[in-house]
């Protein structure tokens, strides 16, 4: 059997055709793509209010992909939202905190992408620039035009972080994001930055493999091996995870 991963998802709403106003719970194919290329077995895991629901969530699977999307509410880090914030989504706000937090505790290894960054971020007590426009000194573009596999600006990766065993010094990637980490939530580190000083990349503290990117490395994957890589590293750390519970259990 192979190793269980699960995707946060988010709701889209149809805006036309038989069915306007329907809901669908979904999540984009390159993230279910990426984890096949890299071994996982992806699973996308709904919105969700119920608490005892998103706990058996968290208990089904081995390791969790926080996905991109919407806006992190910014109430959620005692900031009032500024103009050129996005419209929230606060039920998945609060549907992802309490996932991410239940496998935090369960030593489960976490990839966080983009939003998934943020929301991870700021569930710690860590928090956001609401636009990249209020970051001085920020001149890179953050949000690419379309080509969505295309590198699009360099970071650049600190030394022994689980990213530096991967890229060295420095890796090319994509980008599509308006805001940004202000403050890094405690019991992290900062582990990429690009070369306006942006915060690109942040890892949990301790032998717990929890990784968050700014970029979004499922968008390259295909077409890009280091970034692959990535997803490949942390399928690593869920099986390894997986053994030493294994081996918990049966002592």
């Amino acid at each position: 059997m192979g190793i269980l991963i699960g995707i946060s998802g988010s709701i889209s709403v149809d805006q036309g055709g038989p069915f306007p106003g329907y809901k669908r719970a979904y999540v984009n194919n390159d993230y279910i793509e990426s984890t096949t290329l890299s071994g996982g077995v992806p699973f996308i895991l709904p919105v969700l209010e119920d608490e005892e629901m998103i706990k058996a969530q968290a208990e089904s699977i081995d390791g969790l992909i926080l996905s991109g999307g919407q806006d992190v509410n910014p109430l959620l880090y005692g900031e009032e939202p500024t103009t050129k914030a996005g419209a929230p989504f606060l039920a998945r706000d609060k549907s992802e905190q309490l996932l991410l937090k239940y496998i935090i505790d369960h030593g489960k290894p976490m990839l966080a992408i983009c939003r998934g960054v943020q929301i991870l971020n700021v569930a710690y007590g860590g928090t956001l620039y609401q636009d990249m426009s209020e970051i001085e000194g920020s001149f890179i573009k953050h949000d690419q035009y379309k080509n969505t596999s295309d590198p699009s600006h360099s970071i650049t990766v600190k030394k022994g972080t689980h990213l530096y065993s991967l890229y060295g010094n420095e890796v090319l990637i994509n980008s599509f994001h308006h805001q940004a980490i202000k403050d890094v939530a405690p019991g992290f580190d900062v582990s990429a930055w690009a070369k306006d000083g942006v915060i690109e990349a942040i890892e949990k503290q301790g032998d717990q493999f929890v990784v968050g990117v700014q970029w979004h490395p499922e968008m390259m994957a295909k077409e890009h091996a280091p970034m692959l890589n990535l997803f490949k590293l942390f399928m690593e750390k869920v099986q390894q995870s997986v053994k030493e519970k294994k081996v918990k259990h049966s002592s």
